[in-house]
């Protein structure tokens, strides 16, 4: 029988541990050579494009995920998985929520793996679904003691840090400027679609781990290349990924490209992670491929309920 899963049942039985765990272990299947995962492909289209990522948890499953760039209000994201032995579909995922979760997820690994193990404040530029998962998966790995979010508009900006107290239990407000929401925070999360920078390397205090969510290009990005100067460590959760897009990530050009660590690797003891307290870490995440897919799998094992 293939189970369907929309939004509301992937919210309900998704909870962020949940989730860090099953990223975890997609980065060190795909370190591991397990999980086959090659970066998106995209087919351009009148008006948009549809693009899809794909990946085989070899022995086990594979499957994909399909998304457009219409920018439709109705849009949605398609994740199926199938059976590896015998190609039959396992289950089908329609909505964006375990797209978000997953994205989240990975952040979460990155800030349990690269962050201070003493980290506990939180700032957030951007309140939007992928904000929001960023700093739920942040606190399942952190003990957080404040979240400090700025966005563009101050009412959600205010609904974000109300979110934040009543669904996480960790102090948030709201700031009127990126500066005032990253300065001096263990933990800093930037979740924009900002074409521009929004955030200034210097406000960043010593010690300070940055995830930067979504592919990053030059002359396209929310943060410059004082950031990656900056930091004394590059990490990534695919390096193939990175280098793929056209143009390719900004941590994926020179200089910065010889410096881009995988995620998995450090995960696995194989690439050196942070050393000292005092160093910059940034994550530039693509969105491993596959991992959506290695989430349904998690969330059929789990025995949710589905309609």
């Amino acid at each position: 029988m293939t189970l369907l899963y929309a939004d509301p049942e992937v919210a309900a039985a998704l909870d962020a541990a949940t989730t860090v765990d099953a990223m975890r272990a997609a980065l060190l299947a795909a370190y591991e050579g397990r999980l086959v995962a090659p970066p998106r492909a995209a087919a351009p289209l009148s008006g948009g494009r549809m693009v899809l990522t794909a990946g085989h948890l070899v022995g086990e499953w594979y499957g994909f995920r399909s998304y457009d760039t219409f920018g439709h209000p109705q849009s949605e994201q398609l994740v199926v998985l199938h059976d590896a032995r015998t190609g039959a579909i396992r289950a089908v995922a329609v909505g964006e929520e375990l797209g978000s979760r997953r994205t989240g997820g990975l952040g979460g690994v990155a800030v349990d793996a690269l962050a201070r193990p003493d980290a506990a404040t939180l700032g957030v530029v951007g309140s939007g679904r992928q904000a929001w998962t960023q700093v739920w998966a942040a606190a399942a790995v952190r003990p957080l003691r404040e979240v400090v979010v700025h966005s563009r508009s101050a009412a959600r900006r205010d609904v974000f840090a109300a979110r934040v107290r009543a669904e996480l239990g960790v102090s948030a407000r709201a700031v009127p400027d990126p500066d005032s929401a990253v300065a001096g925070r263990d933990i800093v999360v930037l979740a924009t679609t900002s074409p521009t920078p929004v955030l200034c390397a210097a406000d960043l205090s010593p010690g300070t781990h940055v995830n930067a969510v979504g592919f990053k290009q030059r002359d396209r990005s929310e943060f410059g290349t004082d950031l990656l100067d900056s930091a004394d460590l590059l990490v990534t959760d695919s390096t193939a990924q990175a280098a793929d897009y056209q143009p390719p990530m900004l941590a994926a050009t020179p200089p910065y490209a010889g410096r881009l660590r995988d995620l998995g690797g450090i995960l696995a003891g194989a690439v050196p992670g942070r050393t000292t307290a005092d160093q910059i870490s940034v994550f530039c995440s693509t969105g491993l491929a596959g991992t959506e897919v290695f989430l349904l799998d998690a969330l059929t094992r789990m025995g949710a309920a589905v309609r």
